[in-house]
């Protein structure tokens, strides 16, 4: 058993109506709070009370953090709420570190700032998701876009997690039909590239399995029937122990592609993971197969075949059909229609190789296979 260590938010709160909590959440942790939102601030005004908001449009960027932060100062926040899907969670994060350390977020941005360290807890934060797909409620990064370098990037630290983490699957009931694939499919992932990652360990391989379960059971149901809660509860864990999993065990060249191409394209985070998922593992396997056939990723890609097609018996190509026929029947697009063009792929490439997800990767891929992996995706 190699060395680990295991992070995440202080206090996990989950069940179907706890969002009803938060108000009293937010009091015992401060008198001045600041909310960080979807596009309409009003929508969950019943559990926000008198909390000043901050609407959050699409992804977060460096420019919009700054923006948040000015607000939240301007209104004296002692205590940061995100409600909303893995970009305001994120935004929030970013809020909550920077009121209590201070500077612009590029002091502290990776690969595009200049990567100080953060040295101060953030300011008491709480995140409620209302999509079941990032885990960015557990997770001790917020990524943002900083379009000028054609990028997505992460502020990065332990400090940064979560003082309460509250999971309400309710909240989910309402996202429409493509929001729930794609954050499914990204949650999925999470659990899935975790399992396989050269940083794998005991704690987290427990969490992602029953997330693979999860998304199993839940996944293609949630999408064919929003109001059904089981199935909404079943996505909502997945996504949670994928954002325990990944925090403690990294990613893999999925999310390492994804987070460029995002930076490249306006295309969402989830559906740029749902169109990468079947090239990145077929690249994977044929990989570990030719050039470490000894490798545990090949048993654990077939577990996680077993745990999501529920077949004993089940190869890894049984689990790659699941998941393709997944993609499918989710109405997932490939990335070619979000403007995403070949002559493109060489930057791509290049900067997905140095991502930090892609150094979960289960094998270092080669240029040859990343562009041959970014070609089936689009």
């Amino acid at each position: 058993m190699p060395p680990f260590e295991f992070a995440t938010a202080a206090r996990v709160i989950v069940g179907p109506g706890r969002a009803a909590e938060l108000p009293s959440l937010l009091a015992a942790l401060g008198s001045r709070p600041f909310a960080c939102t979807g596009s309409d601030a009003g929508r969950h005004a019943g559990i926000l009370g008198g909390a000043a908001t901050f609407p959050v449009h699409g992804e977060p960027t460096v420019d919009r953090a700054r923006a948040a932060v000015a607000a939240a100062r301007a209104h004296g926040a002692d205590v940061i709420v995100a409600v909303g899907g893995g970009s305001v969670i994120d935004l929030g994060k970013a809020v909550a570190m920077l009121l209590a350390n201070g500077g612009d977020p590029l002091d502290y941005l990776e690969v595009v700032g200049a990567g100080r360290p953060i040295t101060r807890a953030s300011v008491p934060f709480v995140a409620v998701p209302t999509t079941a797909g990032t885990g960015a409620e557990v997770t001790a990064n917020a990524v943002l876009a900083a379009p000028e370098h054609g990028v997505k990037a992460s502020l990065r630290s332990p400090l940064m997690l979560a003082r309460v983490a509250l999971v309400d699957p309710r909240l989910t009931l309402s996202c429409p039909p493509a929001v729930t694939a794609s954050s499914g499919i990204d949650a999925l992932t999470q659990c899935l590239e975790p399992l396989v990652s050269v940083r794998a360990n005991p704690l987290a391989d427990a969490l992602a399995r029953e997330g693979l379960r999860r998304a199993a059971t839940g996944l293609r149901r949630a999408y064919a029937d929003p109001s059904d809660v089981d199935a909404r509860a079943d996505m909502a864990l997945c996504s949670l122990l994928g954002g325990l999993a990944l925090a403690n065990a990294k990613l893999g060249a999925v999310h390492g592609l994804a987070g460029v191409i995002g930076g490249t394209v306006d295309v969402p985070h989830g559906l740029a993971c749902a169109a990468l998922l079947v090239p990145v593992v077929e690249t994977n396997v044929r990989a570990l197969r030719a050039r470490a056939p000894d490798s545990p990723a090949l048993l654990r890609y077939q577990e996680a075949a077993r745990l999501l097609t529920g077949r004993p018996d089940a190869s890894t190509e049984d689990g790659v059909a699941w998941l393709r026929e997944t993609v499918e029947l989710l109405g997932r697009p490939r990335l070619g229609g979000y403007g995403l063009r070949p002559d493109g792929a060489e930057e791509i490439v290049t900067k997905a190789a140095r991502a930090s997800s892609t150094q979960g990767n289960p094998i270092v891929l080669g240029p040859d296979e990343l562009h041959a992996a970014l070609a089936a995706a689009l």
